[in-house]
């Protein structure tokens, strides 16, 4: 779904998952140091809108995903996953309820996916399950942003900021005074810088929980059965993830950011050694430089100097090994 806020002054359009809305606006930087001073937004309408209602909505959901939402108080904002039988991530929910609805938003193009496995779970609980990605766009506000949000606009409160669930025929007017837009390589740039992992990004078809440190945020241990929970219990009680996350700083001298997906190898080992991890996302960061987050396997020293690529790069622990 391609943005109106696309015709905006200096709007590059995003490729890949994020196509539909702005990379950024003709300054990354400027961008970025906007939002972590608390100005500006970023045009999220690209992401899908699903919502849940009825009396049963929450414990119904706390059946599915691995979040504790049975007694979600309105207004409080929460993620959750929804895993695999064999305990793989397959959605990413970014949850909040006000009082009627379950509102959540979800990464582009996956909607349709979630919404036909909470389909097939409904049976005879009081729920209806919808599709609003065509009718709502989500907005970002950044910490410390004090835009004025809408009446009657479902908010999302979380300590990285907020997310507006507005009607999209709303969007253009609310750019227009909300403040210097910001592209998502912006929004991107500070996520990394914060360590936070993102479906499709730092996952792939064997990812769990444990290897992207989203236990305790998004996977809830004290709480009933659920799809995938078998395994959950198992990495935490008995063993260790095969894979964990960190947080890279890559020679800032290279012109260019090795790619998601590039392998990542012992320095000692050389450019042609066993590779040891890949890239999941790089960003060039308007204080730190060029950074990234990356899956190394749980026996690389902590210590260990990195290549990726060619890169060299030097690692900070995000997942304990």
């Amino acid at each position: 779904m391609k943005s109106p806020l696309l015709t905006l002054p200096g709007a590059v359009p995003a490729e890949g998952v994020d196509e539909g809305v702005a990379a950024h606006y003709g300054d990354l930087f400027r961008e970025q140091r906007a939002l972590a001073d608390g100005t500006g937004f970023v045009d999220l309408s690209h992401r899908g809108v699903v919502t849940v209602t009825g009396p049963e909505r929450l414990g119904w959901l706390h059946l599915l995903l691995t979040q504790h939402v049975s007694d979600l108080p309105p207004h409080q904002a929460t993620e959750a996953l929804i895993l695999s039988a064999n305990g793989h991530i397959e959605h990413a929910l970014y949850l909040v309820d006000d009082g009627e609805t379950v509102w959540a938003h979800v990464e582009p193009g996956t909607q349709d996916a979630l919404i036909a496995y909470l389909e097939s779970m409904k049976f005879f609980y009081r729920v209806e399950v919808a599709d609003r990605t065509a009718d709502i766009a989500v907005v970002h506000l950044p910490a410390g942003s004090i835009a004025e949000v809408p009446e009657g606009v479902v908010v999302r409160e979380t300590p990285y900021g907020r997310d507006l669930f507005l009607p999209r025929e709303d969007l253009e007017p609310y750019a227009e005074k909300a403040g210097p837009p910001a592209g998502i390589l912006a929004l991107e740039a500070l996520r990394v810088e914060q360590r936070r992992p993102r479906l499709g990004f730092e996952t792939d078809h064997r990812t769990i929980p444990h290897e992207l440190g989203w236990i305790g945020g998004a996977v809830h241990l004290q709480k009933g059965c659920y799809r995938g929970q078998e395994t959950v219990a198992r990495v935490q009680n008995l063993g260790k993830p095969p894979r964990r996350l960190v947080f890279l700083h890559l020679d800032g001298s290279e012109v260019h950011l090795p790619v998601a997906g590039t392998g990542i190898r012992l320095a000692d080992d050389g450019p042609d050694g066993r590779k040891v991890g890949f890239i999941t996302t790089s960003v060039r960061h308007h204080e730190l430089g060029p950074v990234a987050l990356a899956l190394v396997k749980r026996n690389v020293p902590v210590d260990a100097r990195l290549l990726a690529g060619e890169t060299a790069a030097a690692q900070e622990t995000v997942v304990e090994p």
